[in-house]
């Protein structure tokens, strides 16, 4: 049974939310509470790790519990990147050809398996284990390109932001006017809305001194884990809606053979 949500523009409006969540809420751990990159590293990939093993023991899709993981991988992702990039030296270039290294290497192992590449068909336990392996090293990449567009580039917080909405604009128009597939262009997508969530949850963060709202990163988690809570609420209660809709549409069985 396929556990994954249908992917709409509602999926991709709570990915946005879920991973700018997920930097403001790793910045929060590590920087905020001064826990530091390395340990808040450890204690959010347990976290997911933990949500992740719910999520394959599930034997269908539960809203919140799919929306939990994809926020762990974007808290464990922003701390994961901050450790690779700063702690450990290798810079926003190096540390980005690494996780692009290691996505490809993901990709390629999946094609190899014969495993269905399309989102929309993943139904085993192997399938599921590298869809979730992709989106952890994908939000980790995104926020190493979100960081990269926000304090090396020159763009900003809102420059980055607009590139990013610019590129996921070029995804949507091929989506609709080239037969490229699917599943490249769902991935494509998917990598882009990291950055632009590590951007926009800069812009929700940072001082306006330097071009941010100034919510601080407990502002920021707070307003956007509300945000979040209401649209799971709500894909929870269309889900129960559309499972009631078939019940009733199952044929009543004849009490003559």
């Amino acid at each position: 049974m396929n556990k994954l949500p249908q992917v709409a523009l509602a999926f991709w409006i709570m990915k946005i939310a879920a991973t700018t969540l997920g930097e403001t809420g790793g910045d929060l751990l590590a920087q905020t509470l001064a826990v530091g990159y390395a340990v808040s590293s450890v204690v959010l990939v347990a976290l997911f790790l933990a949500s992740l093993v719910a999520q394959l023991r599930a034997e269908r899709l539960h809203p919140a519990l799919y929306w939990t993981v994809i926020l762990s991988t974007s808290t464990a992702g922003t701390t994961m990147s901050d450790f690779m990039n700063r702690t450990a030296g290798l810079g926003y270039a190096r540390g980005a050809l690494v996780l692009v290294t290691l996505l490809a290497a993901v990709f390629a192992v999946w094609k190899a398996s014969g495993l269905p590449f399309d989102v929309t068909r993943i139904a085993t336990f192997r399938g599921e284990l590298l869809y979730w392996t992709a989106i952890l090293l994908s939000n980790t990449l995104g926020t190493s390109l979100g960081d990269f567009l926000a304090d090396s580039s020159g763009l900003g917080y809102r420059g980055g932001a607009l590139l990013v909405c610019g590129l996921l604009a070029l995804v949507v128009a091929a989506r609709y006017a080239t037969r490229i597939p699917v599943p490249p262009l769902f991935w494509a997508a998917f990598v882009l809305t990291r950055p632009l969530g590590a951007t926009v949850g800069d812009f929700f963060s940072k001082p306006v001194t330097e071009g941010g709202l100034g919510y601080g990163t407990v502002g920021s988690s707070l307003i956007l884990a509300s945000v979040l809570a209401v649209l799971v609420a709500h894909s929870a209660r269309q889900q129960r809606r559309r499972a009631a809709e078939r019940r009733e549409e199952q044929p009543v069985p004849s009490p003559i053979g």
